[in-house]
Formats: C-alpha cells, sequence, structure tokens
C-alpha cells in the first residue's frame, strides 16, 4: 500500500475541481523550465527566418535551458510562471476536474461502463470548456516564455503578467486574448481526450485484470502512458498554436497560413520541433499531475468526511 486508501465515498465535483486545479499548478512548477524549452524550440526557425538581429541557438532540451540561464539569468526558465499557474487553476480544474461528471452525463443510463466514443466526447468537451475560459493566460504565458532578454538593456515588452493582460488587450483589442483560440481547443480536445482517456482505460484495465491495486504504481504507469500517447498525437497542433499565438499582428492570416509556410520554410518536421522537451514535459507533468491528483482527491474527502462526522 502506498499513498492514502480511497476513499469509501465517491469524491465530488467539487472536491476533484479543487484537486486537478492545485494537482496541476504544483505539476506546473515543477515542470516548468521543460515546457519553456518546447516554446523556444519550436520557435526557433521562426526566429531566423523574421529577425534580422543575432539570437541564441538552442540545441536540446539541457542546451536550451542553459543557454537560456548563461544568456538571460537563472530566472529565465521560469519566464510566465505566474501565468502558467492562473492558467492551470482555471484549466486543469475544468477540464480535468470535471471530465468524470461529464463522461457519466454522456453515459448511457443503466450502462455500467462507459464506451471509449463517450469518453473521447467527454475529454473534447471539457478540453474545449476549459480553453474558453483559460485562453487569455495560455496567450501571456506563451508571450513570456518566447520573449529573449539579452543582458540589462534589453527592452522587456510587459513589466508584469498584469501589464501583459493590458498591454495585449490596448494593444490588439480583447481578440488577441483570445489569439490562437481555435488551434488552442484543438490541441486541446486531443491532448484532453489523449490524456483522460488513456489513463482512464489503463488504470481501469490494471484494476480489472488485478495487475495492480488503486495506488501510486497503477496511477505512475497510467500516466506515464497518458503523456507519451498525448505528447504523440498533439505535438504538431501545438507548435501551430505556440507559433500563432506568439506572433505579432499580420504574420500569419490564420492558423492554417501559419502551418502552411512552416511546411514550405522548413518542412514537415518542424511539426515535431520541441518532441523531446514536449514528452519530458508532458510525461513528467502528467506522473506529477495525476498521482497528486489521486491523493489530493482522498485527502480532501477524509478532510470533508471528517467535518461532517457528528462528534
Amino acid at each position: 500500500m502506498v499513498g492514502l486508501k480511497p476513499s469509501e465515498v465517491p469524491p465530488t465535483t467539487a472536491v476533484k475541481f479543487l484537486g486537478a486545479g492545485t494537482a496541476a499548478c504544483f505539476a506546473d512548477l515543477l515542470t516548468f523550465p521543460l515546457d519553456t524549452a518546447k516554446v523556444r524550440l519550436q520557435i526557433q526557425g521562426e526566429k531566423q527566418a523574421t529577425q534580422a538581429a543575432q539570437r541564441p541557438q538552442y540545441r536540446g532540451v539541457l542546451g536550451t535551458i542553459l543557454t537560456m540561464v548563461r544568456t538571460e539569468g537563472p530566472h529565465s526558465p521560469y519566464n510566465g510562471l505566474v501565468a502558467g499557474l492562473q492558467r492551470q487553476m482555471s484549466f486543469a480544474s475544468i477540464r480535468i476536474g470535471l471530465y468524470d461528471s461529464v463522461k457519466q452525463f454522456y453515459t448511457p443510463k443503466g450502462s455500467d461502463h462507459s464506451s471509449i466514443t463517450t469518453r473521447i466526447l467527454a475529454g473534447c468537451t471539457t478540453g474545449a470548456m476549459a480553453v474558453s475560459c483559460a485562453q487569455p493566460t495560455d496567450v501571456v504565458k506563451v508571450r513570456f516564455q518566447a520573449s529573449i532578454h539579452l543582458g540589462a538593456g534589453s527592452n522587456r515588452k510587459y513589466s508584469g503578467t498584469m501589464d501583459a493582460y493590458r498591454t495585449i488587450a490596448r494593444e490588439e483589442g480583447l481578440r488577441g486574448l483570445w489569439k490562437g483560440t481555435f488551434p488552442n481547443i484543438t490541441r486541446n480536445a486531443i491532448v484532453n481526450c489523449a490524456e483522460m482517456v488513456t489513463y482512464d482505460i489503463i488504470k481501469e484495465k490494471l484494476l480489472d485484470y488485478h495487475l495492480l491495486t488503486d495506488n501510486f504504481p497503477c496511477h505512475f504507469i497510467s500516466a506515464f502512458g497518458a503523456g507519451f500517447c498525448a505528447t504523440v498525437v498533439a505535438s504538431p497542433v501545438d507548435v501551430v498554436k505556440t507559433r500563432y499565438m506568439n506572433s505579432p499582428p499580420g504574420q500569419y492570416r490564420s492558423p492554417l497560413d501559419c502551418m502552411l509556410k512552416m511546411v514550405a520554410h522548413e518542412g514537415p518536421t518542424a511539426f515535431y520541433k520541441g518532441f523531446t522537451p514536449s514528452f519530458l514535459r508532458l510525461g513528467t507533468w502528467n506522473v506529477v499531475m495525476f498521482v497528486t491528483y489521486e491523493q489530493l482527491k482522498r485527502a480532501l474527502m477524509k478532510v470533508q468526511i471528517l467535518r461532517e462526522s457528528p462528534f
């Protein structure tokens, strides 16, 4: 037995909602440098094509992080962390915390198990709902992660997270805060399905065939599989989303235009730029998030039961 025992009472929607957001924030704190490295690698070819100024060249995950620390300071891998945590509290709470409730909503009455189609539909629904609410935080996060500050004389476009929201709204209109919503909905529908459905199915099969009990090893294996599947299917959309959201007004007419220009200038392999940091980040993030989430649900239910006990 590893970790807290499962509660006899199923976790409530509120417990799942709060637990998912908190677990996602904890996972972000540990994996944010990998996410920043992924963003830098994804936009690297674009920087070369659109800017004449000399920029650092990044090679690999560790090389990217070390280059950032050397040229921009030790804090640079955490650029955009505040917006990232804001994003997770709104985004993960919805797409992960509401997944079970939406899955049950789509499951026909009287059915003991949800079909794969029902699970995919639930993943797409909660993913789209989450993006609709959290898109401005994602735009600001990407802008901070993509910005390069070489020395004290480098101009900083945003003085802080709240200033970034105001500046984007002032210069690009409110639409600027929802820039890239369509590719982000597409990307997160795919990621959410890959993560939640894969985790759901692997965990269910491990328990049904009595290979593992409902504890840490089961959660770890299920989360690792979910992270790998999510990275493979979502990387192309993720690259387009990152470039489109980070682009100045007028550079791309639409996400489709961004995709076509990437293929024309850099070839189809551009869709998998930053794949290694994406997998390292998503794999690690999923393991930390799901393991923490499962334990938080149990801990929060114990607290709730204690509060409701008559003594």
